[in-house]
């Protein structure tokens, strides 16, 4: 639990009772590879951390799986939309490998957030930097080439081609396998 303490208190002050109460609300779970932790139409009501393992989020378009991010070990993971909004969610959550998550209910996230003011500042600062990150993400986005896409995506996730199956990164990039191949030898 000290890279959750840490995450979070990166964040905001983390006190002895805030800890106490997070050791209380965050249930440790154990989740087998290729399991699905949130499925399109459901509402996502958890935010996870991931102590081990890598998750992704992926949603159907023109019924072809695309991929929309990959998460790893210390990094939060939600469907974003779906918990924040409390609606369903248009996507789907993935362990990639077996995975040891820290969960959270959306009802408890928001009781920690009412009777911890600095509890309130994380979860504020971690929703800016979601929205700041997928602000950018979105609109640069569109305009790089996908040998630009592969490189940027290396700079957040640099051991992602050991973890993850190709087709899940080109299908992110949005490029053919073989395109992902050129692109890898060049590298």
């Amino acid at each position: 639990m000290q890279n959750l303490f840490q995450e979070i208190s990166n964040r905001c002050f983390l006190s002895s009772e805030l800890q106490h109460q997070i050791i209380n609300n965050f249930e440790l779970i154990e989740i087998v590879r290729g399991k699905k932790i949130l499925k399109q139409g459901n509402r996502a009501n958890n935010l996870y951390f991931i102590k081990k393992g890598v998750l992704h989020n992926y949603y159907y378009h023109d019924g072809k799986q695309i991929s929309s991010w990959f998460y790893s070990e210390n990094q939060f993971i939600t469907s974003w939309h779906s918990f924040y909004a409390q609606k369903q969610s248009f996507e789907e959550i993935e362990c990639l490998e077996d995975c040891i998550l820290y969960q959270i209910s959306y009802k408890n996230y928001q009781k920690l957030i009412a009777d911890f003011p600095s509890f309130g500042n994380f979860a504020r600062l971690l929703a800016e930097e979601m929205l700041i990150f997928l602000d950018e993400f979105s609109k640069g986005w569109s305009f790089l080439t996908a040998k630009e896409k592969y490189q940027l995506l290396l700079t957040y996730f640099p051991d992602i081609e050991l973890r993850i199956k190709l087709g899940y990164i080109a299908s992110f990039l949005g490029i053919s396998q073989e395109t992902l191949s050129r692109l890898r030898a060049k590298k």
